[in-house]
């Protein structure tokens, strides 16, 4: 019987998710440089209305997202049609969410970048430069729906450093580097 890790062959698309501040554009940065595959940030994908609420400190409603995740999906759908090999980050906290983006499409897989409150709070403090604010790190945490094992996703600790999480990453999914 397969790991959990393990599908019959390796993906094409990767779903990065998690909170603000667990990584999600670092790792998938990265790794998309050392797959050498394409990488879109799904923060590209919301409507200007979006930016604008978060950066005035107000959470999003699912109303807001809707648009937003359909959006990411309909990029995955043509990435798939194309045959591209291509990582997508997205914060896709709850189920629903995951649920449009993954919606049983062969070949994508999500990667769960997990980190405690106190670590990505820390982290956030350093950042400058990101139109989403510190302050809605709890509101992410309140939404959080932790992947489950139905989803098959590849939970990743975010306690390494960035080189660690990537190495981690490719060895767990089995994909060959090209760099």
């Amino acid at each position: 019987m397969p790991s959990p890790d393990r599908k019959t062959s390796p993906p094409t698309i990767l779903v990065i998710m998690g909170v603000s501040g667990s990584g999600k554009t670092t790792i998938a940065t990265r790794l998309a440089e050392k797959l050498d595959w394409k990488y879109r940030d799904g923060d590209e994908f919301h409507p200007a209305a979006n930016v604008e609420k978060m950066k005035n400190g107000v959470p999003l409603t699912d109303e807001d997202r809707w648009p937003w995740l359909e959006a990411i999906a309909a990029f995955i759908d043509e990435e798939l049609k194309r045959g591209e090999k291509t990582i997508v980050t997205c914060s896709a906290l709850k189920r629903g969410y995951r649920d449009i983006l993954m919606d049983a499409r062969k070949g994508v897989r999500l990667v769960y970048l997990k980190g405690d409150e106190a670590l990505l709070a820390e982290r956030l403090k350093k950042r400058h430069g990101h139109f989403m604010p510190s302050s809605l790190l709890q509101s992410q945490f309140d939404a959080l729906e932790e992947p489950g094992p139905d989803e098959n996703p590849l939970v990743v600790s975010v306690e390494g450093t960035p080189d660690e999480i990537v190495d981690e990453i490719i060895l767990r999914l089995e994909i060959t580097p090209s760099k």
